[in-house]
């Protein structure tokens, strides 16, 4: 059987970046990336709905060894999925990359230190296996195969196009068409402002408001810096400054929720005049970062409704008709193209199923070791970013860490590394895996991803000061980490 001492899943942004970071700060180790699609990119390859973008800035949401040089902070998805190719092209990482191979089962062996990755080769639809000893899961929280469908009564009914965004079909011509957006989150809010650039009128139908947030989608600041010093400075300048502000930020809005709602709501009522109905679409039921704000570049979609390109519409849907939506208020919503911005179905490790000496492994029942670890699995690593910041920003400390794990076990002659709940640690108070963040997507899949516990390693605090010190700075021997030799061939 093939062996590796590193696979890596996902060649997205997380894949490339461990990519990256097992090549530069563990040299000696073979890894391999598989990725199930025939591309690179992850996210921005898949997402083709019209102006997908990133919903942070680029300084930070790029990678901390390379620096974003484009003049947009917020940038498009054509831009960003470019950032990665040139990455992989640049650090020559496609050699490692085998694409087409879907994971569909891991199992770990203590006798052979190592886990046995079975694959669906989706060309041939052949099953393939092969051996590592560490395991490096970078396949994303969500399902690439299918959207989040909500109920939507009727929806048999309509004579028009219904499309989900994550499948956008590129043939779809909506210029001079009615269309219709389900939804209020990120997605919906990107796709408004962009489709009323051609389409007769766009309406988003929301059933609850969402907190949104309008900035400039070029940083004047950052380019001063790059052109007044060299890239790689200018670079982590402005992602300590970007960093900084939104940690800032966040504990603010989360000390002094009131004020910050306030605040937020001001702001949109301001941009839209007294004449719009700012409390109805814009005043949520929670506050804010209880769910994750939705940014608008130059205030995009505030300006598509002050120039009656767009309309929004806070109701719940009676009935679909054969030409539109018909509201439980009783308004009726014409369109010739309905969109469900409804959302995403997360996965945990991106539906694989685990074993661990032939035992299953429901990782709901685990605790999680600093948000990339699973208590008894040993290992084992998954990389997710923040809610309330930039994706890559944790994904880049949780590839340091790894490669520092995998050194010290090299150093030590270990092969096996295993997160252990000491027996004081048996029953810990459980909290949710990540706690007080309430959008339905999380809610609905938060039981099938380990806990939280009372204390460190035992926490995913989301906060990205904190997890420099637990990542970056820690003793990878920290009691709660356990080491084992093994005779089977270990890594090298």
């Amino acid at each position: 059987m093939e062996h590796v001492d590193v696979i890596v899943v996902g060649a997205g942004i997380s894949g490339i970046g461990a990519g990256y970071h097992l090549q530069t700060m563990s040299p000696d180790r073979s890894f391999l990336i598989v990725e199930a699609r025939d591309s690179i990119g992850g996210t921005w390859d898949l997402f083709r709905y019209p102006g997908v973008r990133s919903d942070s800035d680029m300084y930070t949401l790029g990678y901390r060894f390379k620096p974003w040089r484009n003049a947009k902070s917020i940038a498009d998805g054509a831009s960003i999925l470019e950032y990665l190719k040139e990455t992989v092209r640049e650090y020559e990482l496609e050699r490692h990359m085998r694409f087409g191979r879907r994971v569909t089962a891991a199992s770990w062996s203590t006798d052979h230190a190592a886990w046995t990755v079975t694959m669906r080769n989706e060309a041939t639809g052949t099953e393939e296996q092969i051996r590592c000893n560490y395991l490096f899961m970078c396949a994303g929280y969500y399902n690439y195969r299918r959207g989040h469908q909500a109920e939507l009564p009727g929806i048999e009914h309509f004579g028009g196009r219904v499309v989900h965004p994550q499948f956008w079909p590129e043939e779809l011509d909506y210029a001079g068409k009615r269309v219709l957006v389900i939804g209020s989150g990120a997605t919906a809010m990107t796709m408004v402002p962009a489709m009323a650039n051609k389409a007769a009128h766009v309406t988003m139908l929301q059933r609850s408001p969402t907190y949104v947030v309008a900035r400039p989608d070029v940083d004047k600041w950052a380019l001063r810096l790059r052109r007044i010093l060299p890239p790689q400075l200018a670079y982590r300048l402005i992602r300590w400054k970007n960093t900084s502000i939104q940690q800032l930020f966040y504990g603010r809005m989360r000390e002094h929720p009131k004020e910050a709602q306030a605040r937020l709501i001001g702001m949109v009522a301001e941009a839209m005049g007294p004449d719009f109905d700012v409390e109805k679409h814009f005043t949520p039921s929670y506050y804010p970062w209880d769910q994750r704000l939705c940014l608008l570049p130059n205030g995009d979609l505030l300006t598509a409704l002050r120039e009656r390109r767009a309309t929004i519409v806070t109701d719940h849907i009676d009935t679909f008709t054969s030409t539109g939506v018909r509201t439980k208020s009783g308004e009726t919503i014409e369109a010739d193209i309905v969109v469900t911005a409804t959302g995403l179905e997360l996965v945990v490790l991106g539906e694989a199923t685990f074993e661990v000496d032939g035992q299953p492994v429901d990782f709901g029942k685990t605790y999680t070791y600093k948000g990339m670890g699973f208590s008894g699995v040993p290992n084992l690593a998954t990389s997710f970013g923040y809610v309330n910041a930039s994706w890559t920003l944790k994904s880049d400390l949780t590839c340091e860490y790894v490669c520092r794990l995998l050194n010290h076990m090299r150093d030590t002659n270990t092969a096996i590394a295993t997160p252990t709940l000491r027996p004081s640690e048996q029953d810990m108070p459980r909290r949710p895996w990540i706690d007080g963040f309430t959008p339905n997507y999380m809610t609905r899949d938060m039981h099938r991803f380990p806990s939280q516990g009372d204390h460190a390693p035992w926490l995913n605090p989301q906060n990205f000061k904190r997890d420099v010190e637990l990542y970056r700075k820690a003793p990878v021997d920290d009691g709660s980490m356990t080491f084992t030799a093994s005779h089977a061939v270990a890594i090298r």
